[in-house]
């Protein structure tokens, strides 16, 4: 079965991480899937809405450290910047359901979301300074917008998670819900979406980021060629290494 689950029906592409086994981690094909599955429903009079969903144990452990280290990305036109590309330009509600682990991008796409619904188990972290990286997907920018800097600071330097409740508190997700819950109360937002007019729709969120694609598209290609660059210096192939020995690294010298 595939790792990547495309579903349209009645208005609604449901975009499933399917790899529960691995913790939904996102290998490359599954950020060109995603990615795919993005670009082609911009443009599809069928797909009003899309809504992304993982497990009700797990929503992601952010990218496969594997499959990371064995195909690196390659340039802005790699799965990954393809996807992180199509999740900033979406024109149509763009809606997420998350329970449990939602680690790096599994954490940062959802800032690009319209409508979050999360459940009570939900963790939310944002790891890349422990693993001698740098945030991706325009957190830099969007995590200090919503969460305010010294939030973002925390969120961001530290690494550490965050629950569920202070998710809410800063605005991250609407509502907060039993995780066998949450899929199914974010599907029924979906429909309610997909029964308005997306003409309407469509220019409402137009307005909403008026100005703002600019600047998010601008920091994801900064912050990635920071990334790129921090990929190949000692902390992270210390970080990496370590992780791949089940040791905590030790930067003391870096």
């Amino acid at each position: 079965m595939s790792d990547i689950l495309v579903h349209t029906e009645a208005g609604i592409r449901t975009i499933t991480l399917n790899r529960v086994d691995k913790k939904n981690s996102i290998t490359a094909a599954m950020y060109g899937a995603m990615a795919d599955a993005l670009t082609s429903a911009v443009d599809d009079a069928s797909v009003r809405v899309v809504l992304f969903q993982g497990h009700e144990t797990v929503f992601s452990a952010g990218n496969d450290i594997g499959d990371f280290l064995n195909q690196p990305p390659a340039g802005m036109d790699s799965p990954v910047f393809r996807f992180l590309r199509g999740i900033a330009t979406f024109p149509k509600p763009l809606l997420a359901a998350v329970c449990g682990p939602a680690v790096g991008v599994g954490t940062t796409l959802l800032f690009h979301c319209d409508l979050v619904y999360a459940g009570d188990n939900a963790a939310f972290s944002m790891p890349f300074v422990n693993l001698g990286l740098c945030p991706e997907a325009a957190s830099s920018l969007l995590v200090p917008q919503m969460l305010g800097y010294h939030r973002a600071a925390e969120a961001l330097l530290l690494g550490e998670p965050f629950m569920a409740e202070a998710a809410l508190e800063v605005g991250l997700v609407n509502r907060v819900v039993p995780p066998t819950e949450a899929n199914g109360i974010a599907q029924g937002v979906a429909r309610k979406l997909a029964a308005k007019p997306l003409s309407s729709l469509i220019e409402t969120k137009r307005l909403m980021k008026k100005g703002q694609t600019e600047l998010v598209l601008a920091t994801m290609g900064e912050e990635g060629a920071s990334f790129g660059r921090m990929l190949r210096e000692p902390a992270a192939k210390e970080a990496f290494t370590a992780f791949m020995e089940r040791r905590k690294p030790d930067f003391s010298a870096l």
